[in-house]
């Protein structure tokens, strides 16, 4: 059967604040600038990949196979830090993205929000167990099942029962449809949906269930959420390029986002309701907080973060588990603990190994998936994604793919044409678009997948075969 994993990971799957090492901004093609450790420590062998390692998978995202147009990785170990970079913050313009490149980070906004619930919780004003309803509106309807109300831990763990969106908002960017949903409607959205299952006894992402947690705590903290954020978080940390809404001069400094096609795509506008995402960083900054994290930096917020990691919830893969805004994976012995996010022409990933108090930050402004480096990173046992270049072929035979193609009695594939693009959809999975190596032969840049279409004497495909992680399954064109 066809996965598209949910989260897009390629397994089928105030003491001593931080001051970031000022950087001076590099020339395209610049050798990786290392940073001083912020605490000096007895040198210890690295487990992460050398800098050499690290241009070259740069540069074959960017260089040799275009899955990106500016990439950035970093990453910090108790020798240091570490930034490697290649291409352009926007098409035509020489200026090579680096550290200080401001990204849009998508759903790893989601760890900030679970963060700024952490640190409430030990101020006293608000509990985990605390019912949702208790800091919304009077008026608000929770949904229940059997009578057990909705928590704010539930929410954080994306084990409340919520969906991924809210469904009776009507977006009018189709890219962006948070920004046309506001308060109002969330609620009204939350209180009309019926929970299919217990509270709390299931893992299903949820930006509607961040969305809903970022209200809650703004009201329980008397202040708009993205306040809070700054004073609680954002300024200890030392996030200075981290925001929400951008300056004039700050958004001089965000790169472009472009589409799986290296295609420019219009800038998000800010999302009305905030939490799930809509925050925008850097590397440095991002590296910053992975440092706390794992104990590199002294810190006021280290007893919040390992807060985040004190409950774990199951999902339904056995290699992963939630915690408070944060995914835990355990692959051959190695524990990370990560976050990714995605927006239309952004990827972003973070994570880090606890036990090796090794961390990473993957940071592209293209919409093809990075999350595989973040892991290869932080675990060397796992494979990068197979990289493939797409060729050119007439759009006039996608005609021919177009169709539903059985796998069993429950699942199929569904081939669909879109323009000169052509998609395919497996039963109850979104959308992904698929890009021609032959005439007859497809890939995916979601996950590492092929589809290989059999067509008769006159090329009308009447079959085809999807390989995923070693695994080849056939699909037979309904007739």
């Amino acid at each position: 059967m066809l996965r598209f994993p949910p989260l897009a990971l390629v397994f089928v799957l105030a003491a001593s604040p931080i001051h970031a090492a000022p950087q001076a901004k590099a020339p395209s093609g610049a050798p990786p600038r290392l940073a001083p450790s912020t605490t000096p420590v007895n040198p210890v062998a690295s487990t992460l990949p050398s800098d050499a390692e690290l241009q070259r998978i740069v540069d074959d995202r960017v260089i040799t196979y275009r899955d990106s147009v500016g990439l950035v990785i970093g990453v910090v170990e108790p020798s240091g830090r570490r930034v490697v970079s290649r291409g352009p913050a926007q098409v035509g313009n020489d200026d090579s993205v680096d550290g200080d490149t401001i990204y849009e980070i998508g759903g790893v906004s989601k760890v900030f929000t679970a963060l700024l619930l952490t640190d409430m919780a030990r101020r006293g004003e608000v509990a985990l167990t605390d019912p949702v309803a208790k800091y919304l509106p009077p008026a608000t309807k929770m949904p229940t099942y059997a009578g057990k109300p909705m928590t704010l831990l539930d929410l954080a763990t994306h084990t409340s029962g919520l969906p991924r969106m809210p469904s009776n908002v009507a977006p009018v960017d189709l890219n962006n449809p948070n920004a046309d949903m506001n308060a109002d409607q969330l609620l009204k959205s939350v209180a009309a949906y019926e929970l299919t299952r217990p509270v709390g006894s299931g893992y299903e992402y949820s930006n509607a269930g961040f969305d809903l947690l970022a209200l809650a705590l703004a009201a329980a903290g008397h202040a708009d959420f993205e306040t809070l954020l700054k004073a609680r978080i954002l300024g200890p940390l030392h996030m200075a390029n981290t925001h929400i809404a951008l300056s004039a001069d700050e958004k001089e400094h965000q790169s472009n986002g472009y589409d799986m096609h290296l295609s420019p795509v219009p800038r998000a506008a800010i999302p009305s309701v905030l939490g799930a995402d809509g925050m925008r960083s850097t590397a440095n900054d991002l590296l910053n907080f992975i440092a706390a994290n794992i104990g590199l930096v002294n810190t006021p917020l280290a007893p919040a973060m390992a807060d985040m990691l004190k409950t774990v919830r199951p999902t339904q893969y056995d290699e992963l588990k939630v915690a408070l805004g944060w995914h835990i994976a355990t692959l051959d012995g190695v524990e990370m603990v990560w976050e990714n996010g995605r927006t239309e022409g952004y990827r972003a990933f973070i994570g880090f190994a606890p036990k090796l108090r090794t961390g990473v930050v993957v940071l592209s402004n293209a919409a093809d998936t990075i999350d595989d480096i973040g892991v290869h990173i932080l675990d060397n046992a796992q494979p990068l994604r197979t990289l493939r270049r797409e060729a050119p072929i007439q759009p006039s035979l996608f005609d021919n793919y177009i169709g539903r193609y059985l796998v069993s009695e429950t699942f199929s594939l569904v081939v669909t044409r879109d323009g000169n693009r052509l998609y395919i959809q497996g039963t109850g999975e979104p959308r992904a678009e698929l890009f021609a190596e032959g005439d007859d032969m497809f890939f995916l840049r979601e996950t590492n997948a092929e589809v290989k279409f059999h067509t008769d004497s006159g090329g009308r495909a009447r079959a085809m075969e999807i390989t995923q992680d070693g695994k080849t399954v056939p699909a037979i064109l309904a007739q």
